[in-house]
């Protein structure tokens, strides 16, 4: 099937496309359907938000469409920075800042109580309105220094999973303590929200198309 992936985040398109691609689907960007519209996401859950991309990019490009919208959800912070992730330090999109800001808010909290989760809600729209939305979780943990690694973006130098994909597709604990940006593509697709989320609707998809 040919997918439109509804981000403008290079991250987040390469990993949709990495997943959606293992699935058989074929992914086009919407750089590549010329398309230029950024929805206001103003929902007040990740599933809303999702929603929102998902029909307005599926409405301009005529195509079925899979749009997610993810976060880091603290608990310490009651939630924080939640559906505003990308936006935490104000700017949209600026990583760096962002972890400063979370590290700050942080600084001084015990290891034990930096429990957080990655959240993925990931919508699949079709052209006739029809939508299925899926979501996706990752229990972890905020480091309070960087880990630095070959892939990942946004938090992921900070977020430590609890645990780690294998090729048999069981997951170890994370006895390393490696960061989301440690672990390899393989590795992290198994466990992260994302891959979860996109896996559920892997499974469901058959059904929600033939219903």
């Amino acid at each position: 099937m040919l997918i439109c992936a509804a981000t403008n985040n290079q991250g987040k398109l390469k990993e949709l496309r990495r997943i959606l691609e293992a699935q058989g689907h074929e992914v086009k960007s919407l750089k590549e359907l010329d398309i230029h519209i950024d929805p206001e996401e103003n929902g007040e859950t990740f599933a809303e938000n999702a929603f929102i991309k998902a029909e307005a990019i599926c409405k301009a490009c005529g195509f079925a469409t899979v749009a997610d919208d993810s976060g880091l959800c603290v608990d310490a912070l009651s939630g924080a920075p939640g559906v505003y992730s990308a936006r935490y330090a104000g700017e949209h999109g600026n990583d760096d800042a962002n972890n400063e800001k979370l590290l700050g808010a942080l600084q001084g909290v015990a290891r034990e109580k930096r429990t957080a989760q990655f959240v993925s809600a990931v919508c699949f729209m079709l052209p006739d309105g029809r939508h299925l939305t899926c979501e996706g979780q990752c229990p972890g943990w905020v480091s309070p220094d960087y880990r630095p690694g070959d892939y990942g973006f946004g938090y992921d130098p900070i977020f430590v999973p609890d645990g780690v994909g294998m090729p048999d597709g069981t997951v170890r604990p994370n006895t390393e303590g490696r960061s989301y940006a440690q672990l390899t593509p393989d590795e992290k697709d198994a466990i992260s929200h994302r891959g979860r989320a996109m896996k559920k609707l892997q499974m469901m998809l058959p059904l929600f198309l033939n219903g």
